[in-house]
């Protein structure tokens, strides 16, 4: 047994030849390794980027503890990655796994670097008989488990392409359109300003408090908001808040009642025809997931929809009774797509569980 630095000796890149991420290509002749969780960042057309080694080699993410098993030609990219060539007595596979297991003991230290503690841990390393077994039998476990894993993320595709047709199925009934502006009245929320804004402390809602269908209520916060400002600025129950920026569009009814505020990066729509709020919700995400709504965004980097956009945006028009009827047949069967989701889910961490296990037993010696 010794620390894991005895055994891998570490490449050094030079800044002149790392590519920084946004100078990344969509494809290109070169691969470019970073930190990323994906095994491949991006691409460039410059092989004078090319790291120069021997291959194969363990890639580390020093921020992300991401580890990636390396058989092919590569570029770097412009931060914390730690490139690891195994010694003589070390087989790269063994050396890759490894790293997998003693990267999962250790404690996430969030965006601090790691492989300083990753380079002191104790690795038992056997024989090159003795490492060729090991390395077969966990490749022989992670087999018949990726295969699963597989299903299971095919399973979750198949339920995001189900809850479109849902969706499509259900206001494809609804042939009518007219402008949102004409069914309802919408207003942004008030401008956070500690300086000019006076009144008593209330809640409100910011944009990362809205999710589709949902809001999370965490980590509310306070703005002051004066008396004859209350009715402006307060949600009522059957109030559908969209989002201004972020992911414009995404949206969420207020179904409590419950006194909360909400801040100018919100639109509170409130509607004067007796509609159902969750019908022009799901209509809303159907629509943003066909990417209907982008025409109407404005801005050239972040994108917003505005208030006049917002006007605009044409929305299906039906009774309330059909509306209702429609509301209930997309979440009853949208609530077999979550909980279908929900197992897939609760497997996919078992596997991941799982995985761990398989390695902890394998370099402990249980294997």
């Amino acid at each position: 047994m010794a620390e894991y630095k005895t055994f891998v000796n570490k490449i050094s890149v030079s800044p002149d030849k790392k590519t920084k991420q946004k100078e990344y290509l969509n494809k290109g002749r070169l691969a470019i390794v970073d930190q990323g969780q994906n095994l491949i960042g991006g691409y460039t057309d410059n092989l004078n980027m090319m790291v120069e080694c021997d291959l194969p080699v363990i890639v580390f993410g020093d921020h992300t503890r991401a580890v990636k098993y390396i058989t092919f030609p590569f570029g770097a990219g412009a931060d914390g990655i730690k490139i690891l060539k195994p010694k003589e007595n070390v087989l790269p596979l063994f050396l890759f796994y490894a790293t997998q297991y003693i990267v999962a003991k250790m404690p996430d230290r969030g965006y601090a670097r790691h492989y300083q503690y990753v380079e002191k841990e104790d690795l038992t390393v056997p024989s090159i008989p003795e490492q060729q077994r090991i390395v077969s039998h966990i490749e022989e476990l992670f087999s018949s488990l990726d295969n699963a894993v597989e299903t299971l993320q095919k399973t979750k595709e198949q339920l995001t392409v189900y809850r479109q047709t849902v969706l499509k199925e259900a206001f494809e009934k609804v042939s009518a359109r007219v402008s949102l502006e004409s069914v309802s009245e919408s207003r942004l929320g008030k401008m956070l300003d500690k300086e000019k804004n006076v009144g008593n402390p209330r809640r409100y809602l910011r944009n990362i408090n809205v999710r589709w269908f949902s809001f999370d209520l965490n980590n509310l916060l306070e703005m002051r908001i004066e008396d004859n400002e209350v009715d402006r600025y307060t949600l009522c129950k059957g109030d559908l808040v969209i989002c201004e920026g972020g992911e414009p569009g995404r949206c969420a009814v207020w179904d409590s009642d419950d006194i909360i505020f909400y801040q100018k990066a919100l639109h509170r729509v409130r509607f004067t025809d007796n509609s159902n709020p969750k019908f022009y919700m799901y209509f809303l995400y159907y629509a943003a997931q066909r990417g209907q709504l982008k025409p109407l965004f404005t801005g050239t980097g972040i994108k917003h929809l505005t208030g006049q956009s917002l006007k605009k945006v044409l929305v299906p028009t039906t009774e309330r009774i059909v509306q209702d009827r429609i509301v209930n047949e997309i979440e009853s069967r949208l609530s077999v797509c979550d909980s279908i989701e929900q197992t897939v889910n609760t497997a996919l961490s078992q596997a991941e569980a799982m995985r761990q296990s398989i390695l902890k037993e394998a370099f402990e010696g249980k294997l």
